[in-house]
């Protein structure tokens, strides 16, 4: 059986991105069939889902990255597919997080028609998306990863403007020009690369980088992190993110919080463990790190809204990765996988968990949302059980990453370790009390109370002038398949908990694999073998 999937393995790669495309075709083709669009997104999804176990089942058992010349050129002249336990746990998890969402949207759009998120567009726009998504995670050039963040960023502009209100199209343009920018210089750096090199595969690029001069190395790392940092939303480039995501339709502002970033930090996993290994900016990535956790959770303290605040959180928690990168052991960077894991599927679901709220309440600013423990048990444990888990509170996954990292940062013992370790904590104990503070105020808080004779509001009035804190809509119905499928986010979660030795053991090897990367050698030589 082992051997039958590892023959298999390697013509299953090349369809992580062209099963959602050839989706998306259909889908299109089919715009005024709804029913036909829905069948052909979950069947697409599903199936990418189904491969991408196989393929992690495939390179984990092997332990061998497997390495596939796209179009019949040899490596590494040729688009290179590359698929090693990390690309192919971040493909299982996007798609399965993908799939819950698209449930999330069908119920929605079931419910309300086309007004929030048109399906004839969304469909194909969807699971382009999940193409480029795909595309960047198994990227083995610098040029193909390019062409995933191209293929993200058209998809993710006309998700992010659907229904084409005012908000949406001003925070799109916002969003498209930081992306642009991010592009721009990602393509500069690749041309230097190509320049300085002759080639833009990433395996090539890290045998021949030591040619270079110290300095010009540092110049092309140093602009691959910019690039990369402004997808990920690092402080001080994370200005855009708290006013783009919010605007969008539920199910858009879910994914988007879930994966977009984590493309680019796992773009810069690659670059920090592959093409610059030896070419340390530690200390830069250990002060970004700890600026990007405490700057986004005091933003998040301000917020009354409760996507902003999910929004703000987001950015703070990105940190923690760089977190990872920065101690830069293996056993920093597994503990930084499993944590990129839990915070894909937990902001996400948190996002659904809102998306919720959102249309029980009418509202989601903190300060008109009140009784939802007694009128939405439900909601209530649905909202609860991520919130506690991205918050750190044991025994959920949240605690054991966090623990995970402080663990390797104690290892390492420097001065600077200990600070990133105590703005973790600080960043995590914040984290917790502004999530449990929307939950206090949000469900706990009794409905037929007058605001104004509350003591919560009493001594968080300030948040009355935060951004979008008197926002009302009209309440909604909520479908079931919408409170499945953020229910079925919230069994991920939980499992991600009761799961977390195996999980973690995983996430263990890949940064063992990360620490010595298969050169390009090797891979020609297995190529040529097979």
């Amino acid at each position: 059986m082992n051997g039958f999937i590892a023959q298999l393995a390697p013509q299953l790669v090349p369809l992580l991105v062209t099963l959602p495309l050839l989706g998306a075709a259909v889908a299109l083709i089919s715009g005024r069939h709804r029913r036909v669009q829905v069948a052909v997104s979950i069947t697409t999804l599903s199936l990418v889902s189904v491969v991408a176990a196989v393929l992690l089942y495939s390179v984990d058992v092997g332990d061998q990255p497997l390495a596939v010349s796209v179009g019949g050129w040899p490596m590494p002249f040729g688009i290179v597919l590359y698929v090693d336990r990390l690309a192919a746990l971040l493909v299982v998890v996007s798609s399965v997080v993908l799939l819950a969402v698209l449930l999330f949207s069908v119920g929605q759009g079931a419910a309300d028609g086309d007004d929030d998120t048109p399906v004839s567009i969304f469909h194909p726009s969807y699971l382009i998306l999940g193409a480029g998504i795909f595309n960047a995670f198994i990227a083995g050039d610098l040029f193909n990863l390019y062409v995933g963040f191209e293929i993200l960023l058209v998809a993710s502009y006309v998700l992010i403007t659907l229904g084409s209100t005012e908000s949406r199209i001003r925070t799109g343009v916002v969003y498209i020009v930081v992306s642009l920018v991010s592009s721009i210089i990602f393509l500069s750096a690749i041309a230097m690369i190509y320049g300085a090199l002759g080639t833009v595969n990433m395996a090539q690029i890290a045998e021949r980088v030591h040619e270079l001069p110290d300095e010009t190395q540092l110049v092309l790392h140093l602009m691959l992190l910019l690039g990369f940092a402004i997808k990920a939303a690092v402080f001080p480039l994370s200005f855009w993110l708290p006013d783009s995501y919010p605007t969008a339709p539920a199910p858009v502002t879910a994914v988007f919080a879930g994966l977009l970033t984590k493309v680019g930090v796992y773009a810069m996993i690659r670059t920090e463990t592959l093409l610059f290994a030896d070419n340390d900016v530690n200390l830069l990535l250990i002060i970004v790190a700890l600026a990007t956790m405490v700057v986004g959770v005091l933003g998040a303290i301000a917020q009354a809204e409760l996507k902003r605040i999910l929004s703000f959180t987001l950015v703070s928690h990105v940190g923690y990765m760089v977190f990872g990168l920065a101690v830069a052991t293996p056993v920093a960077l597994g503990a930084t996988i499993y944590y990129m894991v839990h915070h894909i599927v937990v902001q996400t679901t948190l996002f659904l968990a809102v998306g919720l709220v959102e249309r029980r309440a009418g509202s989601t600013s903190i300060l008109r949302v009140k009784g939802l423990m007694r009128a939405a048990p439900v909601i209530a444990v649905l909202y609860f059980l991520p919130a506690a888990n991205l918050g750190g509170l044991p025994p959920f996954s949240g605690f054991i990453g966090k623990f995970s990292l402080f663990s390797a940062a104690a290892q390492v013992g420097t001065p600077e370790m200990i600070v990133l370790m105590v703005g973790g904590i600080v960043t995590s104990l914040l984290t917790l009390y502004a999530l449990m503070r929307a939950w206090n105020l949000s469900f706990w808080r009794e409905e037929e109370a007058e605001a104004e004779h509350e003591a919560p509001t009493a001594y968080m009035s300030y948040l009355v002038n935060a951004p979008a804190a008197a926002v009302q809509t009209e309440r909604r119905v909520i479908p079931r398949i919408m409170t499945a499928a953020t229910a079925g986010m919230v069994g991920v979660t939980v499992a991600l908990t009761v799961f977390a030795g195996p999980l973690y053991a995983l996430c263990a090897r890949i940064g063992d694999g990360l620490s010595q990367p298969v050169t390009i050698v090797q891979l020609t030589a297995e190529e040529e073998s097979g």
